[in-house]
């Protein structure tokens, strides 16, 4: 008997020392089941990919100024807003600080597309610390616009270069598009930028779009680049993060133009067409999207994850704007799981993403699915931020 009430009193004791006595008072912690082990907590991915790549690479090693770091830097600052870490918005500072001056001049041309995306972060350290250098900085883009080469029917060419003139590619209405709607928010040019940013998207989903609601990768008006269809001047695939790079644009752009906007209407027609097809040609097995999106059947081609991120992120966001119907949610949960199954921890504790198609050019379906499979690029570090802050839950 002694030793029993010895062996209850121990009992008690760790019980008490494991936590339990957070339960409630009606149940006495010594007449308690035994403890269970408690869950680990969820990995924060966000944060643990932002620790990762921030110990990785300083703000001057992390590299120029370009679209792949400026997309990945808009991610770490997503991040930064749900958790308030200040060194988060510290880091993309310094970045942007070793391009701008004190007087908010910047030496870049600006002549292509994919040069400005990055200004979105002139607008963010604007929006958060009020100088006005980054003002002027982001100005420079805005008025290089005014002057920037277009299509006959106003779509702004990729590059203003020989080798791009004449050709919408659908990336480059992200690196420019988001930037225009954020602008003027900032800077009370709205009514400017959102007619441009609508008009932008509308131009060139209806150059872009086919049948099966994707959109090919790119559109030669001038009919003379060697990929282009004689007939149409269109490429004769569809890239996956080329569709990424317009599904992420157009939800963007329809959450910063208002209600009544004119070519409102025709944006989600656009997007819901885009939404059952990425709805159709997602991988039953993964959740992801194929590098070539129509062509998973082929034996060499594989589910890409900077692509998969942003398609996610896409659905997901329009679900809970009501732009979709909201059975695309599931599509969305889907995928996010998928490219949650492509990140791991390496022996040192720091992350790596798999699965990135490396930079990529317009071409045939030989050329996208013999692309190099890239760990911790930052096309995809940044489509993941996105992609996880929208469906975090928190």
């Amino acid at each position: 008997m002694r030793r029993q009430r010895l062996r209850a009193a121990l009992t008690a004791l760790a019980l008490t020392t494991a936590g339990l006595s957070a339960l409630p008072a009606a149940v006495p912690p010594a007449a308690a089941a035994p403890a269970r082990p408690r869950p680990a907590p969820a990995t924060d991915w966000s944060r643990a990919v932002v620790d990762s790549t921030t110990a990785r690479f300083t703000p001057t090693s992390i590299g120029g100024w370009s679209y792949p770091v400026g997309l990945y830097l808009y991610g770490q600052y997503l991040t930064y807003r749900r958790t308030h870490d200040e060194r988060y918005l510290t880091y993309i500072q310094s970045y942007v600080d070793r391009f701008v001056k004190s007087d908010g001049s910047i030496g870049e041309s600006f002549d292509s597309l994919d040069s400005m995306q990055a200004g979105r972060l002139l607008v963010i350290l604007h929006h958060e610390t009020g100088q006005d250098r980054y003002r002027k900085a982001a100005k420079k883009i805005r008025d290089r616009l005014a002057t920037y080469p277009r299509t006959g029917d106003g779509g702004f060419w990729h590059a203003d270069n020989s080798s791009r003139a004449h050709q919408l590619w659908a990336d480059g209405v992200y690196m420019v598009n988001p930037f225009l709607v954020e602008y003027g928010r900032e800077f009370g040019d709205s009514a400017s930028t959102n007619d441009e940013a609508a008009r932008q998207l509308a131009v060139y989903g209806g150059h872009l779009q086919v049948a099966n609601g994707l959109l090919k990768h790119a559109y030669d008006e001038s009919r003379t680049a060697g990929w282009a269809d004689p007939r149409t001047g269109l490429a004769p695939e569809h890239w996956c993060r080329a569709d990424g790079w317009y599904a992420m644009a157009i939800v963007g752009v329809l959450d910063a133009i208002p209600a009544d906007h004119p070519l409102r209407g025709r944006l989600l027609g656009i997007f819901r067409r885009l939404a059952a097809g990425l709805e159709k040609y997602q991988d039953p097995a993964t959740g992801r999207w194929f590098q070539v999106m129509d062509k998973g059947t082929r034996s060499d081609d594989w589910t890409e994850t900077s692509c998969s991120s942003m398609f996610t992120y896409a659905l997901s966001r329009g679900v809970q704007q009501g732009y979709l119907d909201p059975h695309y949610e599931a599509v969305a949960r889907r995928g996010h799981q998928g490219v949650l199954a492509e990140i791991s921890l390496g022996a040192d504790g720091r992350t790596n993403l798999a699965g990135i198609s490396v930079g990529t050019n317009v071409g045939d379906y030989a050329y996208y699915a013999a692309r190099t499979r890239a760990t911790n690029d930052f096309h995809g570090l940044g489509a993941f931020l996105i992609m996880n802050e929208q469906l975090r839950g928190d």
